[in-house]
């Protein structure tokens, strides 16, 4: 292993050991392995699947059976390389896309490796996340990042990626009449992001007034549904991003899409959705699932250092790494909360 100085033998990561029993403890500091390089991690946003797996110990089939780090929006600096690694990459400042697939299999060699089904995912048992100080991942997968972008930029560019596989998924582009439901950290970004695309029009739907705010401010229509139903608009998407994962909301706005039109489901919630079946049909729309990413940083990174989308809005709370049980409820108290950020360094 070539590293620099000052690189401890342990470091502090946050563990989880069931639903709402989290604990700091020490462990030891990674070896990278071939291929592989090692992050000090400055920066990891929380997401809504580690809010889960914090009060709830799964999500699905992926059941919390042994201690888990969660974290999986991560971003620091590069200050190891193992075998086979490029040791001019030490120093530079890096995001980290979470997934590492095998590469080889029939999803894979087409590049659907998000689709992968041997991924190893941070934060997804049994695989250990980003709520720690050190992290070795493999070199393909820490991506350079430019001096212009922040630390939280360069880890939220995780839930960036959401959003943009998302929009090419329903092939955005100029014109596009674009509806996104859900005005969280994915809704938020994708507005921005379906706008840097190309969408002459972007409408976004929440009940939160905060939210709505947020979206209005990025330049975008905001609708709060709560005071007036989708259904009494008359807006007609051509692009239906369907980002708030409740399905009665689902069902809704997949009947204002118009001919021709695509629906995305981006939010996770439920098994089962109502389907306006006969809308389906009569006005042959697209629709289609997303699961995480492929290929997806170079264009994140862009649109940040370009200005075309702006992150820096989505973080309202900041905390060390002893205080990450306090980023993982606050939600729960401080409606405000979009997006709480741990420093693990601190």
């Amino acid at each position: 292993m070539t590293a620099t100085s000052g690189i401890p033998a342990t470091m502090r990561a946050a563990v989880l050991h069931g639903p709402g029993k989290l604990s700091l403890e020490e462990r030891p500091v990674p070896d990278p392995g071939p291929g592989e390089v090692l992050v000090r991690v400055e920066a990891v946003g929380t997401c809504g699947s580690d809010v889960h797996y914090y009060r709830h110990g799964r999500i699905g089939d992926f059941v919390v059976r042994e201690p888990l780090v969660l974290g999986h929006e991560a971003a620091g600096t590069v200050v190891a390389c193992g075998p086979g690694t490029d040791t001019r990459r030490i120093g530079r400042r890096v995001s980290i896309e979470p997934g590492t697939p095998c590469g080889s299999c029939g999803e894979c060699r087409p590049g659907r490796y998000n689709l992968c089904p041997d991924m190893s995912f941070l934060a997804t048992p049994p695989v250990d996340g980003a709520f720690c100080e050190y992290l070795a991942v493999h070199q393909d997968f820490a991506h350079e990042v430019p001096d212009s972008l922040t630390l939280e930029e360069a880890a939220l560019l995780e839930p960036l990626s959401v959003a943009v596989w998302a929009c090419r998924k329903a092939h955005v582009a100029p014109g596009d009449r674009v509806l996104i439901t859900g005005a969280g950290p994915i809704g938020l970004v994708a507005a921005q992001t379906a706008r840097a695309f190309g969408a002459r029009e972007v409408m976004v739907t929440d009940v939160l007034p905060h939210r709505l705010a947020l979206a209005r401010a990025t330049g975008v229509t905001a609708l709060d549904v709560s005071a007036t139903p989708l259904s009494e608009v008359g807006y007609t998407p051509t692009v239906l991003l369907e980002c708030s994962g409740v399905a009665a909301v689902s069902g809704e706005a997949i009947r204002t899409v118009g001919r021709a039109g695509r629906v995305v489901l981006v939010g996770m919630g439920g098994d089962e959705i109502p389907l306006p079946l006969s809308r389906v049909q009569n006005y042959e729309l697209e629709l289609t699932g997303t699961f995480r990413y492929a290929h997806t940083w170079p264009t994140a990174t862009a649109l940040v250092a370009s200005g075309a989308v702006r992150l820096d809005s989505l973080v309202s709370h900041g905390y060390g790494l002893a205080e990450a049980e306090s980023a993982l409820t606050v939600a729960t108290h401080d409606a405000t909360a979009v997006k709480a950020v741990i420093y693990p360094q601190r």
